[in-house]
């Protein structure tokens, strides 16, 4: 079932399908980091460690498309020697996403994240969170497991 789950995303990313894009339209309307009830992509967010309960949080967020940007020198020196276009940035935005959602929510340790769609402005990440103060995350001998809290 999951398998056939990932081959709709898959199918749909490759038509670019209407269907796909509605949801964007939908998405670019919502706050850039919005906690959402289920995931959209049950076969990813089952593989990071989702599951159904209390304690685990599923949030979908925003991230800004482009590469950095840097203030361009007042002094004058060759263009050639400027150092304001050929810049890239060290981590990828997935990494950013993690981290910002991390800052969002400071009591929730990020237990992984997923691809969900890009467009010209945006690209759409979906980041499974878990709590792990909460009974029913602490008492899971598996979700103890993946969390760093629990590490020794």
């Amino acid at each position: 079932m999951h398998s056939y789950m990932a081959q709709t995303w898959i199918r749909m990313w490759k038509e670019n399908a209407e269907e796909l894009k509605s949801k964007a339209i939908a998405w670019r309307k919502e706050p850039t980091i919005n906690r959402i009830d289920k995931p959209s992509r049950i076969d990813r967010a089952r593989k990071l460690g989702y599951k159904a309960k209390q304690g685990i949080v599923v949030v979908r967020i925003r991230v800004g498309r482009g590469g950095m940007r840097k203030q361009r020198p007042v002094s004058g020196r060759r263009p050639k020697h400027l150092g304001v276009v050929h810049i890239k940035q060290g981590i990828s935005m997935r990494k950013v996403a993690e981290r910002r959602v991390s800052e969002k929510f400071p009591n929730l340790e990020v237990m992984g994240s997923y691809y969900l769609h890009k467009d010209g402005m945006n690209l759409w990440y979906e980041v499974v969170l878990a709590d792990p103060s909460h009974p029913a995350i602490s008492k899971d001998r598996e979700m103890r497991g993946r969390l760093k809290a629990f590490a020794k």
